[in-house]
């Protein structure tokens, strides 16, 4: 049985779709449904799966979940992942992906120390984290690697990197057998529509303005969650404890490029007397804004013959195929406090 946390966020929710695919295997997910935590995202999966809504923060009740259901292994998704919110609200970053983090190891640690050696030798305890630790990159600079030093830019990839060094603590000190992942940007189906992805299409069917930060020449390397996934599976299966793994998708975009793709393909999906690129706008750029991320996928490739499946337009082409075939989960994903935040976060328009 797989123990997760964050099950009904956006990459948490698409692994147990990918994992029940390939898998009869139990997974008890735990998830204290904040704002992007949506139990739509649950919706079709079969009785393989438990959904226990907790806070990792509560310590108590943790540890008598993992005591509860003896996982052979933990996958850690839940976290604050919003760069403009922690620039807003910062402590709940730190409360949650640095105290919940502490929290669910100390909990995790009590239980491997009750297994025996055999049970011991098979457990794994995986940190989901983010290539944001790493920082930023200029244009000739070579991708992040795993030797990359952290040099974190927002509150949200300080509690990240904080975390990361939590989780390697354990591994080193009390030998719990742990193992971190750094992912690039994510997209594909149940994303909260405040990622730029989801946001540009739900936008457009809108008919509203495609908010872009400064001049959209930012870079960052898509990732389709599907992909991030079936790395994720790879490294339970057979990834080394003690040892980080990046896991990026080969497909380094401008802010602009991408929107500007998102607004092609509408165009041709659901036409309209104008291009959905009249929609754009330029709005201020976010404070501490990273210039470009890339990931060196090396060593997952070599080390565990993993690589992503789909191309960025490929991608891009099923994800904005999978939104305008559930316009019903947007419209239940969005509520007024989310249309508040966006509105507050793109009110200024160049």
């Amino acid at each position: 049985m797989l123990l997760i946390t964050g099950g009904a966020g956006f990459i948490g929710s698409n692994f147990i779709h990918t994992w029940i695919k390939q898998s009869s295997e139990k997974i008890v997910n735990i998830d204290c449904l904040t704002y992007a935590g949506n139990l739509y995202n649950l919706d079709g999966i079969n009785e393989q799966h438990l959904f226990i809504e907790e806070d990792i923060n509560n310590s108590e009740q943790i540890q008598k979940l993992i005591n509860l259901h003896k996982p052979r292994a933990i996958l850690h998704f839940a976290a604050e992942s919003h760069v403009d919110r922690s620039i807003d609200s910062p402590d709940r970053f730190i409360q949650t992906n640095i105290l919940g983090t502490f929290n669910l190891l100390q909990a995790s640690l009590n239980y491997y120390n009750t297994l025996s050696i055999v049970n011991q030798s098979q457990f794994k305890f995986i940190h989901i984290s983010t290539d944001e630790v790493y920082g930023s990159l200029n244009l000739n600079d070579k991708p992040f690697n795993e030797n990359t030093a952290y040099a974190p830019n927002s509150p949200y990839a300080a509690s990240k990197a904080a975390s990361d060094h939590l989780v390697r603590s354990f591994f080193h000190t009390y030998n719990l057998p742990c193992i971190i992942t750094h992912c690039s940007n994510n997209y594909g189906p149940y994303q909260f529509p405040e990622k730029l992805i989801p946001l540009v299409i739900n936008n457009a069917l809108q008919n509203k303005s495609l908010p872009i930060y400064g001049n959209g020449l930012n870079i960052r390397d898509w990732l389709h969650v599907e992909d991030h996934c079936m790395a994720l599976i790879e490294i339970l299966n057979k990834g080394k404890v003690g040892e980080v793994y990046n896991i990026g998708g080969c497909n380094e975009k401008t802010n602009i490029e991408v929107v500007n793709n998102i607004c092609n393909i509408l165009d041709k999906l659901k036409p309209k007397t104008s291009s959905y690129t009249k929609q754009i706008i330029f709005v201020k750029d976010r404070l501490g804004h990273d210039k470009r991320y890339a990931v060196d996928n090396n060593k997952i490739q070599t080390e565990l013959d993993w690589q992503p499946k789909y191309t960025f337009e490929s991608g891009i082409l099923q994800t904005v195929n999978w939104y305008l075939n559930n316009e019903d989960w947007l419209q239940k994903t969005i509520s007024g406090k989310y249309q508040n935040w966006i509105n507050k976060q793109y009110e200024s328009v160049k």
